[in-house]
Order: structure tokens, then C-alpha cells, then sequence
């Protein structure tokens, strides 16, 4: 199979008023032009993957052209802001704007989703495990990269941020420079118990920190307890982590609505006085992954005398229900994640508006205030 060039994607995948305008402007005449790029809700700078693209586009055809914002990547912009100016010839700037947007939308707003949950969770990790949600290594590749800035925003605000991600190819955009992750549910299934795929994997990776997965059976204290027991000096030299990962279907071993209540009364009495929506309760003392539920295994694990073993927390953890764990004060070592993904795509909509031809200034009518940030 030829692979394919940039010409060639552009070509295939840019809208075709774009294309039709290209030969129009080379029959009556090229124009420098200047394009002024906006999003129409808040979000956070992640524009270096699609500048990188507009800058190797511009060496393929040996043309010039500018790119400059007045924000530096990972700052905060507000809705209808300029994120990005573009200046160069019409001609060859033209088809790339289908493109060009992709690139930009998606990673500003995922990038401001990676920063509200690192903010709202400050003491807690986060790995980035998106690649399974993405459609493709190019999103892949830019959710991954926006997780990475949103982050690094947040470390300025002192919160732990990003350690790393699920899949080696991204894993450059962060600190651990290698991918991270132990093992699927499906290994659990093919060992027959959760005691065996952790000796499994013990035997094959011994160098590895141990990251059992409890869920499989629904005996999510008994496992843990089980395999920490097997592992008892591994568990209390802090090199054995519980990831929970309950699905949103039932509620994990011996808990239920009214003992969930009685945990967070418990451990977070204050939490349940302070939240604000159904689904921010349901976070909070629902089924699946809980605050309650965490609280009650931290508690379990302590019981026992594995103080030091770590909880991992997985199974839709957005910005919403970050949120509720931060009013819980859920006891989370690492959480990961792929939910920082936009939730609602409309909001990753980026608009390219040419704000000046030549030296001439000149906007559709209800976009003038693009003119004024120019």
C-alpha cells in the first residue's frame, strides 16, 4: 500500500468549497491574507501539534508563513478569543483550514478537561488512558498531548498532575518517557482467579510494581486482601496498588446504598451536605466506582495492616466525578482515565475567519470583534 503524502490529505479530506476556492484565486490572483482562529467556549492553549503541521505543510510547498498567538501554550483563553493568527498567501493557506482545525478544537478542549481534574485532585496522579476511546493514532496522539498540557498548567498550581500514559507511542509528552500499565481483565479471566493473574504477572515482569485488579469475581475486599496476604512484603514495602474499576452496574463487595451512606458519614461527613446534582451523588454513594467505595476499601486495607498499598481508581472518571471525589476527600493515589476526552464534541468547534486581505481589514458582519484583538 503507497503511503500516503500530505498533498494527498489534503486534497482527500479538505472540504471542497476549499478546493474550489483554491482555483478560483489562482485564475483572478493571489492575496496575502491574515486568519484569526477562535473557539466558542474557554479552554486552554494546546496549539503546538497543529502549528508543527502548518509549519511542515509550508517547508512541503516551499512557501512562508506566520503563525503567532498572544498566549503562550497551556494559558487559559476565553470563549471567542483569537488563539491563533495565520498570515500568508491565500492560495496555499486556503485548503488547509478543514485540516488545521482538527488539530486545534479537540486538544484546547481536552487540554482544559486534564487541567479541571488535576486541579480539582491535586494530591492525586493521573495516567492517560484515552487510546482505547480515540478514533485513531492522529487523535490518539493529540488527546494524549493535550492530557500533557493540561497538566503541566495544573503543576503550576501545585497539584500532581499527569505521570504518564497507556500506549508507548505518546508517552514522550510525559515525565515517565514509557508507557504505564499492568493488566486487563481478561488475564484475570484466562488465570481462573485474581490471586493467579498477579502471580502470573509477578513471575514474568518480577521488577514491576504489583497492580491488582479485584473486580473480576465482584469480591473486590476479598481479592485484595487475598492477594496482598500472598504478597505481604511486597504489600508493605508499598509495591502492591489495588486498582478499582467496578462497573457502574453494581455496587463493589458488601456494600450497598444505605452502608455507602453510613461510610461517607463515616470518613467525609461533610460531603454529602455539599453536592450539587444526582449524578454528582451517585459519585458519591452510588454503584461502581464511589467515594464510598473507596473510603470503604482504604479502610479495609488499613484494617488489615496494609497501610502502604496503594489505591489506583478507574471506570469514568470525568471532570464531574473528579469533582466529587475532591468533596469526599476520596483517598485516590492514581486515577486512571480517558474521560478528559470532550464529552460533548460541539465544544471542541474551532472557526478560522480571514480578518484581513492585503492590508485591508475585513470580517463577516457579527465577527468586527475579531478586528480588535488583531
Amino acid at each position: 500500500m503507497n503511503k500516503k503524502t500530505n498533498s494527498d490529505l489534503i486534497n482527500n479530506y479538505t472540504d471542497n468549497y476549499f478546493l474550489k476556492t483554491k482555483k478560483i484565486i489562482q485564475k483572478y490572483g493571489d492575496i496575502n491574507v491574515t486568519y484569526a482562529i477562535f473557539i466558542r467556549r474557554p479552554g486552554i492553549i494546546a496549539l503546538k501539534l497543529a502549528i508543527n503541521w502548518i509549519k511542515q505543510i509550508s517547508k512541503d510547498r516551499g512557501i512562508k508563513v506566520k503563525t503567532s498567538s498572544p498566549f503562550k501554550e497551556g494559558d487559559h483563553f476565553g470563549a471567542g478569543e483569537p488563539i491563533l493568527y495565520i498570515r500568508g498567501s491565500f492560495k496555499h493557506i486556503v485548503d488547509l483550514e478543514t485540516l488545521l482545525l482538527q488539530k486545534i478544537g479537540p486538544a484546547c478542549i481536552a487540554a482544559a478537561n486534564a487541567y479541571q481534574m488535576c486541579f480539582d485532585l491535586p494530591k492525586t496522579s493521573f495516567i492517560a488512558m484515552d487510546a482505547r476511546h480515540c478514533a485513531g493514532s492522529e487523535m490518539s496522539e493529540l488527546m494524549s498531548y493535550a492530557a500533557s498540557v493540561g497538566s503541566k498548567s495544573a503543576k503550576k498550581k501545585k497539584a500532581k498532575g499527569f505521570i504518564g500514559t497507556s500506549i508507548e507511542a505518546t508517552s514522550h509528552f510525559f515525565q515517565s518517557n514509557k508507557a504505564l500499565g499492568t493488566m486487563p481483565h481478561a488475564l484475570i479471566g484466562y488465570a481462573g482467579s485474581t490471586l493467579e493473574a498477579v502471580k502470573m504477572f509477578h513471575q514474568t515482569f518480577p521488577k514491576n510494581d504489583l497492580v491488582v485488579l479485584p473486580d473480576y469475581f465482584g469480591k473486590e475486599i476479598t481479592d485484595s486482601i487475598q492477594v496482598c496476604n500472598y504478597f505481604d512484603k511486597l504489600s508493605k514495602a508499598g509495591k502492591v496498588m489495588i486498582r478499582l474499576d467496578t462497573p457502574s452496574g453494581r455496587f463493589i463487595e458488601n456494600l450497598d446504598t444505605s452502608k455507602s451512606y453510613e461510610v461517607l458519614e463515616k470518613h467525609a461527613p461533610g460531603s454529602i451536605k455539599d453536592y450539587r446534582s444526582d449524578k454528582e451523588l451517585r459519585h458519591l454513594v452510588g454503584p461502581g466506582v464511589s467515594a464510598a467505595s473507596l473510603w470503604y476499601l482504604r479502610a479495609q486495607l488499613d484494617n488489615f495492616g496494609f497501610k502502604k498499598v496503594k489505591i489506583i481508581a478507574s471506570s469514568g472518571f470525568t471532570n464531574e466525578k473528579c469533582k466529587a471525589m475532591s468533596l469526599a476527600k476520596a483517598p485516590i493515589d492514581i486515577i486512571g482515565t480517558g474521560s478528559y476526552l470532550p464529552e460533548k464534541w460541539s465544544e471542541t468547534y474551532a472557526t478560522a475567519d480571514i480578518i484581513k486581505y492585503g492590508n485591508t481589514s475585513r470580517v463577516k458582519v457579527s465577527r468586527e470583534y475579531l478586528l480588535k484583538k488583531s
